[in-house]
């Protein structure tokens, strides 16, 4: 229920709300993307349709289903969007499509708004019934390769509008667009408070000594997160400071690459016994929780980010973060203030000895996250954000401040 939010988001947030939803109640709403575990899409998605349910939004979420060619295709497409050079022939073009318009064919697109959420369901534009169609890009895709973005645009601008992460993913569409973050749920139970027994059910499963400082990132196994990059920088401040390095993730059922790149992990840390590398099951929210709640200093260095909200997860619990300067990631960390961004292997591991060493600061900075997290970036903010773009398209656009 959205009351559960008081006392814990801005206000303002929630009034707002309150005010979108008597004009929208009753009005249905639809999320389409790819899978419904794994990765901070499904993630907001799993919070976020309950809570308008909660508002009196008829809200629905559907998944598009695909075979494993069908999601090899899209993996390139994502990486070339964040500027990876892949090779996508016309056959994969059209199986893409082909699976698109299948889905079209089982799915009920039928809303008075319908969300579209990143390249996998782009293609079901061509067979709206109705409604505002919105498309929500997530990645990063500030430097495309030319090629796949200009085919992908080609469904982009058939939307009634585009939504982006920053400022800096927005493309020229032709259409209208938005810039909304994504964000955390502060009351779901990979954010919530957690009590000691909580905390140490999931040291003893994970046999978890925390005698020593640990360093921590969570993410999926991609190469884009550059886990093989934070295990060196761990190496590097292994040298002064002795510490333990959790990287922990769990698959996602869209991203046929993970095991590939887990396994190249799992061989880059072997005969270290201070590098654990945990697979989690899909939903282990509690046990991200009481890691990131024990850990000393989170990373996420990741060389290319839709956002990134394991730094958002982790502020949120006071914690200091060292993130990679890619993608939302700047837009959650203030250099030196909410945590400190950095370019290479040698930069994290400066800051990570920075905040081992000096306990003071990296306390203050998780206090400073924290706060900033509440007023940019908790779940009650994105869905005004998603009603008020809505709205935005259902009025005059001359007279949406009447709202």
């Amino acid at each position: 229920m959205i009351s559960s939010y008081s006392g814990i988001a801005p206000r303002g947030d929630l009034l707002l709300i309150s005010r979108l939803c008597d004009k929208l109640r009753g009005r249905t709403f639809l999320h389409i993307n790819s899978t419904k575990e794994g990765g901070g899409v499904a993630e907001i998605l799993q919070r976020m349709i309950p809570l308008l349910r909660s508002t009196g939004i008829d809200a629905r979420w559907e998944i598009i289903q695909g075979d494993l060619f069908f999601f090899e295709i899209t993996k390139k497409i994502h990486n070339a969007l964040q500027g990876y050079p892949e090779n996508i022939t016309e056959a994969m073009w059209e199986h893409y499509y082909e699976v698109n318009r299948r889905n079209a064919q089982s799915l009920n697109v039928e809303a008075d708004a319908v969300l579209i959420h990143d390249p996998q369901p782009a293609p079901l534009i061509d067979f709206k019934k109705g409604g505002h169609w919105m498309w929500r890009c997530h990645i990063d895709i500030s430097d495309p390769q030319k090629v796949i973005f200009d085919f992908l645009s080609f469904y982009a601008r058939k939307y009634e509008s585009a939504i982006f992460s920053i400022p800096k993913f927005a493309r020229a569409l032709g259409i209208d667009e938005f810039i909304i973050p994504p964000s955390i749920d502060p009351v779901s139970e990979k954010n919530r408070e957690l009590s000691d027994q909580e905390i140490e059910e999931t040291l003893n499963k994970f046999q978890i000594n925390t005698d020593r400082p640990i360093l921590l990132q969570v993410s999926r196994f991609d190469r884009f997160k550059d886990p093989i990059g934070v295990i060196e920088a761990y190496r590097a401040v292994k040298r002064y400071n002795d510490c333990v390095l959790i990287l922990a993730g769990s698959p996602a059922s869209d991203d046929p690459e993970g095991e590939q790149v887990l396994n190249e992990v799992r061989d880059y840390a072997t005969g270290d016994p201070d590098i654990r590398i945990l697979l989690l099951p899909p939903f282990s929210d509690k046990d991200i929780n009481a890691l990131q709640r024990i850990s000393s200093v989170v990373l996420q260095k990741s060389l290319k980010e839709g956002f990134g909200l394991t730094v958002s997860e982790a502020m949120w619990k006071g914690k200091p973060v060292v993130g990679g300067a890619a993608g939302g990631i700047p837009l959650q960390i203030i250099h030196g203030v909410t945590g400190f961004l950095v370019h290479s292997v040698e930069g994290a591991a400066y800051r990570i000895r920075q905040l081992l060493n000096d306990p003071e600061m990296g306390r203050k900075i998780g206090e400073a996250g924290r706060e900033y997290v509440r007023h940019n970036f908790l779940i009650t903010r994105q869905m005004r954000d998603y009603l008020s773009v809505w709205y935005f398209l259902e009025n005059d656009r001359q007279n949406v401040l009447r709202v």
